[in-house]
């Protein structure tokens, strides 16, 4: 498999608390199976591996398969996570609200190993309705009887930080951090690869398919949750340099970066190349040329789409048809396999 950048097939996740904006929004055809809650673009888990759909030297391969047969070509010096590719990559379609929860604690996943990993992740507001907001963090003054009683009583929303949110805006969710999705709201979600979640509180819903509720981890919960004051630091929000129109940096943080770049219709230009990089392609038309002379092969995105480009990709050119806008989402260097913890 020679170096190329790489596009997947989305896996869609249906979703009692889901929606139809991947499709309204996105332009997305969405499997009619229910409300899709959420779309993984890139993922190298246990259960799930994205598939390559392009171009067709890689169709068909895993993510994983693709990790382990270009390695640094792929990563360049980022980091694997628990020997697998370093972020899991996806968009959330929140119609309802999403359960109160959290992820596992540094301490957490090393003592339990396994499949249970840190979890660190950032929301990117793709769309989000007038009065939409998220839940983040505990009030001051909350500790762990108080919080165990209030979900008990099913109060526990009360103890959250509830924050309006709107288009453009970024947030950094940390493990530990008690958080939920609010109604209402379309996000680009970049997060390290786990897929544990230790819910306290679901809003007195019953699923469906069984008609109880669904399983909450109220223990689990309690052992990794961080009380007391949070604050963000993460979040940067600031202008960076670059050779596109613009570009804003919106979260940096130990396990990923993540920028918010535009290109103007009409733009034909070196990509920059020294790292691996994530484009969570927001608005716009475009392709990828790439080779020994940068016209070699072409792989062509659009809004909604989701491209890898591998840090051994070499010359290559990205030539835009629309204005475009992009998360460009990076990981910093790192030592040893176990991934960031920060």
């Amino acid at each position: 498999m020679s170096v190329c950048p790489l596009l997947f097939d989305p896996i869609y996740k249906p979703r009692l608390w889901g929606g139809r904006r991947l499709s309204d929004v996105l332009g997305r055809e969405v499997p009619d199976t229910g409300p899709i809650g959420e779309s993984w673009e890139v993922a190298d888990l246990e259960s799930d591996q994205s598939v390559a759909r392009g171009p067709d030297a890689v169709a068909g391969r895993t993510l994983g398969e693709i990790v382990r047969a270009w390695g640094a070509d792929l990563l360049g010096e980022a980091p694997l996570f628990g020997g697998r590719f370093p972020l899991l990559i996806k968009y959330l379609d929140a119609r309802k609200d999403l359960s109160v929860q959290v992820h596992p604690d540094d301490a957490t996943a090393r003592a339990l190993g396994g499949g249970v990993r840190v979890k660190h992740e950032a929301w990117y507001i793709v769309a989000a309705d007038r009065d939409a907001c998220i839940f983040r963090g505990l009030r001051p003054g909350v500790d762990r009887d108080g919080l165990r009683d209030a979900i008990r009583r099913d109060r526990v929303v009360e103890l959250l930080h509830r924050v309006p949110v709107a288009a453009g805006e970024c947030y950094y969710v940390p493990s530990g951090t008690l958080h939920a999705l609010g109604a209402g709201v379309l996000v680009a979600e970049i997060q390290t690869p786990s897929d544990v979640t230790y819910r306290v509180y679901d809003w007195g819903r019953a699923d469906p398919a069984t008609g109880r509720p669904r399983d909450l981890h109220i223990e689990e919960a309690l052992g990794c949750i961080t009380l007391g004051p949070q604050s963000f630091p993460q979040e940067v929000r600031t202008e960076v340099a670059g050779v596109w129109t613009s570009a804003t940096r919106l979260i940096a943080c130990e396990s990923f970066v993540v920028d918010r770049a535009g290109a103007p219709a009409g733009l034909d230009r070196p990509i920059p190349h020294a790292e691996i990089a994530i484009w969570m392609v927001l608005e716009g038309r475009g392709r990828i040329r790439w080779g020994r002379d940068g016209h070699d092969a072409t792989l062509a995105f659009r809004g909604g789409d989701t491209l890898v480009l591998p840090a051994g990709l070499g010359p290559a050119q990205l030539v835009t048809e629309e204005d475009c806008v992009w998360l460009n989402v990076t990981v910093p260097k790192g030592k040893g396999d176990a991934g960031p913890t920060g």
